[in-house]
């Protein structure tokens, strides 16, 4: 019965054959998968890296366009209500005088005996009563009539400025939860670029534009400003040449989104802040920094002028002439030289 129920040997030989396919097999399919084919995912070159990428660094900038006109609101939106605020305390204390005064004529009176009673309204806990109450304001004499009359315009003017307020702390609310939905688009964008960079070796990491670095590093400003025969050899407002200066002496700071210098800068944080220290003031975002001053087309362009990128007017960069632009391009590069043609140009303002 032992003997029955040993089991047979197997073949030495078809082990090994059968081992040998499996091995050669699992190659196989290591192999297809470092090819890029069957299911796993295709490896994507250098330039499909850099174009997405872009593409989410452009989608970015939108949103920080977006953010940057929401903050701007909220900013005004907060100023305008503390300064409704401020006017409601100083009506206040205007109030309170003029119901001091009432109180000094109540006192005089109940010492001679009786109190008006257009006095005693304007002195209750209630006063809104008492300006409905015409009965007792056509009661009191002319005296106490026109501290009254003080009493209901000032009560009045402050009620319109509480409403007025609530508007403003409305539109406030409104503003920071717009911020909050761009702050979490933008994150969101840069954090896939981020990701999708990190996925792919030093190449394509490289691809932000190591040249066009050099070529910053490597051009001045008075080899542009002054470069014999183009556009920029004429003369430029004196302003615009200052904006120029300061944009050339932040070249190489870093892109970062909603800032507006002096250390670091997106792009319309950039002009912004490259006119301001020219004296001039310009409009926070892309969109209204387009309509602060007179088009001009691209082959009128001089020194000082904003270009502007994308359909969307999404992005902007200050022109120094020979075809070429200071601009923050996005988190992969610093503030740098680089020629319009490295965007879609979508047109140009003179802003003096």
């Amino acid at each position: 019965m032992a003997a029955h129920r040993k089991p047979r040997q197997r073949s030495m030989g078809g082990g090994k054959a059968r081992t040998a396919a499996t091995i050669a097999l699992a190659g196989a399919a290591t192999a297809t998968g470092f090819d890029g084919t069957g299911h796993a995912e295709p490896q994507l070159t250098p330039g499909q890296v850099r174009a997405k990428v872009d593409k989410l660094y452009q989608e970015a900038e939108v949103a920080t366009e977006k953010y940057n006109g929401a903050k701007e609101k909220a900013e005004a939106a907060g100023q305008r209500l503390k300064s409704l605020q401020d006017q409601a305390a100083r009506q206040e204390e205007r109030l309170n005088s003029a119901r001091d005064a009432l109180g000094s004529v109540a006192a005089a009176q109940y010492r001679v005996g009786g109190l008006d009673p257009a006095v005693q309204l304007a002195l209750s806990d209630d006063p809104d009563r008492y300006l409905e109450n015409a009965e007792f304001v056509e009661r009191a004499g002319s005296r106490q009539n026109a501290a009254v009359a003080r009493v209901r315009k000032q009560l009045r003017e402050i009620e319109q400025l509480r409403g007025a307020a609530r508007i403003e702390l409305t539109s406030l609310k409104s503003r920071r939860a717009e911020l909050k939905q761009h702050k979490k688009t933008i994150t969101g964008k840069l954090g896939s670029a981020r990701q999708l960079l990190s996925r792919h070796g030093p190449q394509e990491r490289s691809l932000s534009g190591a040249s066009q670095d050099r070529a910053s590093r490597s051009t001045g400003p008075r080899d542009i400003l002054a470069a014999p025969g183009s556009a920029s050899s004429r003369a430029t407002d004196s302003r615009a040449a200052a904006a120029v200066s300061y944009a050339y002496q932040k070249l190489g700071s870093p892109y970062v989104w909603g800032a507006t210098g002096p250390n670091a800068f997106d792009c319309s944080g950039l002009v912004q802040a490259a006119y301001r220290a020219a004296g001039v003031s310009l409009p926070r975002t892309t969109y209204s920094q387009i309509a602060a001053g007179r088009r001009v087309s691209r082959s009128e362009l001089l020194p000082g002028d904003l270009v502007f990128f994308y359909t969307g007017i999404s992005h902007v960069g200050i022109y120094v002439g020979n075809g070429r632009m200071i601009h923050a391009p996005n988190p992969s590069a610093p503030v740098r030289v680089a020629p319009l043609d490295e965007m879609p140009f979508a047109g140009a303002t003179r802003v003096v």
